[in-house]
């Protein structure tokens, strides 16, 4: 079994209504439920969008330095994240397929090594 990220950048879920996003709670949460009937879910869940409420934790000088906000300023930040345990590539694509469509945005999926 290999574990895969299935993740999505924020900026990519686009501009929508309040309507329209509660349109995709039914159907994400339909896939996470699916995952976790078939075995393959280890973790999935959406990140706070305030970046104002991030902090960084650096330790490359030596000594752990923790600072408000992000560690950099960025345009795209990571939205949300979704852990897999599948066999092959093949599951994970269906998996991740399954992510976008629920969800109603597009996803990047990677190996966990």
């Amino acid at each position: 079994m290999t574990q895969y990220a299935i993740y999505f950048n924020q900026q990519w879920v686009g501009d929508h209504s309040d309507e329209w996003f509660r349109s995709r709670v039914e159907p994400s949460m339909a896939v996470v439920r699916d995952m976790e009937a078939a075995g393959v879910l280890v973790f999935a869940g959406g990140l706070e969008e305030d970046r104002a409420a991030a902090f960084s934790v650096d330790a490359t000088s030596g000594t752990v330095s923790i600072s408000d906000g992000p560690y950099i300023e960025t345009t795209e930040y990571l939205g949300g994240i979704t852990i897999i345990d599948v066999p092959d590539l093949d599951t994970a694509k269906m998996w991740a397929g399954r992510v976008a469509e629920g969800c109603g945005w597009p996803q990047e999926v990677r190996v966990i090594r």
